[in-house]
Formats: structure tokens, sequence, C-alpha cells
């Protein structure tokens, strides 16, 4: 599904799909989902982000570690809307071929696009990239995600 300047989720639905709450949820919008296997999300780096207050002063950069995590949530959302993973959640459990090519800093607009390739039972398999408004990749990674029962005691 692609939606045309229209979200398919914005980002108070995609808080119905993924566990994550301020201050880090990290996507505002989804424009085209395949679930069970493809995502491409938004996200909209502002300057009022928490980290930036420490990372790093006079100079904003967005942590790539936070970068990471916004694939993870990106890629969460397909597996969740899969209906063999209803009332579950996915846990990002492995991280392989991590690369940053490009800073984000406040501004930037970003494209978040993760491509489920492998998927059983509780486990899956995924590329993930990250692109700026201009269309240059700043960071791409392979992941491994666990899907489980909501932990409903906490």
């Amino acid at each position: 599904m692609k939606a045309e300047n229209k979200p398919i989720y914005t980002a108070a639905e995609i808080m119905d799909i993924i566990p994550n709450r301020y201050p880090i949820c990290y996507i505002d919008r989804v424009d085209e989902l395949e679930p069970g296997k493809r995502v491409v999300a938004r996200k909209n780096v502002t300057i009022n982000e928490d980290y930036f207050q420490g990372h790093f002063p006079g100079n904003p950069v967005m942590p790539g570690v936070l970068q990471v995590e916004t694939l993870a949530q990106a890629g969460s959302i397909p597996l969740l809307l899969s209906p063999d993973f209803e009332n579950k959640t996915a846990y990002l459990a492995g991280l392989d071929k991590v690369r940053f090519r490009e800073n984000v800093v406040p501004g930037d607009v970003l494209t978040v696009t993760v491509d489920i390739h492998k998927l059983k039972r509780r486990m899956g398999n995924a590329t993930g990239v990250i692109t700026n408004e201009y269309g240059r990749v700043v960071c791409q990674c392979e992941m491994t995600f666990i899907i489980t029962e909501i932990d409903q005691t906490v």
C-alpha cells in the first residue's frame, strides 16, 4: 500500500501498534506498508529532541544508537501488524553490518525503510536503511527480531 501524501498511519496511530512512547518513540508516520514484509516510515528530526542537549552542545548530532532504534521501531510495525503476531511485541535481538554514512542533524527528514527477509515462528531477519531528504544513506544495518508475548506485569 502506498499513500499519496497522506500517511497510512500517523504518529498517534503508530503508538497503538508499538509500545514505545515519548521520549523514545521515533516514528512520525508510515507511508508504505506490507504487513509481515516491508515498511517505509518517516522520522522528522527536530532541535527539541531531548538527546540534543548533550549530543553535542553547539553541534547537535542524532546518536547512531538512536538511528538504529528508529530502524528497529519501524521494523516492528509490519511484524506486529501481521495476523500471526497480534497482541505481541518485537524486540531487537541482534545487529550486523551497521554503518553510519552521514550525520543526522536537526531539520533532517528521514525515510526509514525496513524489509523483512525471513520470518519463522518468533524470529525474523530484516535489513534497514535510513536516507535523508536528499536521498543519501545515513544509516544501514541487518537486524534480527524476536517476537514475544506482551509482558503485562510491568
